[in-house]
């Protein structure tokens, strides 16, 4: 799969009302599902290279609107890869303790360290979603954070943190779906909100702050992806095929052995 259609390139600029949020690439829902349980493997493989050597560092930062998909992402795309290498950072309402310091205080602490994959569940890029979207700080103040988090992901690259950003986009009319199911089915009530139908009536604001991070921080060591993700599998699909080509293209080696192991006879 080619898949730099959905990578935004540096300085590109991106308009989200015309970007599709529900290609398929051609394919039909059961090929699509057998290519990804493909991938899942490679990425197992590749998973378990990436901590044996422990040289490399991945990050994959997931953001979207509300329903998007995030979780979903995280399960179906590293089904099968050893929990032992790969982390989950979930970043929802600071803690007093994190207000207590700089916004990305409490982000930078979870970064991965050599051999592991570590996935952001929302991340620092809230500080130029939500707190724009609901005026938190001033616009002066939110404006500088695209620097500084720049600077963070500079920093991150430059010692040997593989960056990899993924923007899941979905249509207003199947968030709608997605929320309607959640009410419909008395098993998805827990993950209904109705904050979320409050959040839903700033969809624009929401895309605008979007679309504005994905124009100024994608970069060629820290580039955003959008995803169409209207449809699951094929989010899935897609999301799959750009981290096992991220993986692939670390030219990882199996560390060599202690002298004498090769030959050695157990008793």
């Amino acid at each position: 799969m080619d898949i730099s259609p959905y990578r935004v390139a540096p300085g590109a600029t991106t308009d989200l009302t015309t970007t599709p949020t529900d290609d398929d690439g051609g394919l039909d829902k059961s090929r699509g599902r057998k290519l990804t349980k493909a991938l899942n493997k490679q990425l197992e493989a590749l998973q378990e290279l990436l901590y044996a050597e422990r040289k490399h560092k991945v990050l994959v930062v997931i953001q979207a609107t509300d329903t998007g998909g995030k979780d979903g992402t995280i399960r179906h795309v590293f089904d099968g890869v050893n929990p032992q290498g790969v982390k989950v950072a979930s970043f929802k309402k600071p803690t007093e303790e994190e207000l207590a310091h700089d916004y990305l205080w409490r982000v930078h602490r979870h970064t991965p360290g050599a051999g592991e994959i570590t996935i952001f569940n929302r991340s620092h890029y809230e500080d130029v979603l939500v707190v724009r979207v609901h005026d938190l700080v001033a616009q002066d103040r939110w404006e500088r954070r695209y620097d500084h988090i720049a600077n963070l992901e500079r920093m991150l690259a430059d010692e040997g943190t593989t960056i990899i950003k993924l923007f899941l986009h979905i249509s207003k009319e199947e968030q709608r779906e997605r929320l309607q199911a959640r009410v419909d089915d008395p098993q998805k009530n827990w993950k209904f909100s109705f904050g979320d139908l409050a959040e839903r009536e700033r969809w624009d604001d929401y895309q605008e702050a979007f679309r504005e991070m994905l124009e100024r921080t994608s970069t060629a060591d820290s580039p955003w992806y959008i995803i169409p993700a209207d449809r699951k599998w094929y989010r899935n699909l897609v999301v799959s095929e750009i981290m096992v080509q991220t993986l692939e293209g670390l030219a990882m080696t199996w560390p060599a052995p202690e002298v004498g192991v090769p030959g050695t006879l157990v008793e």
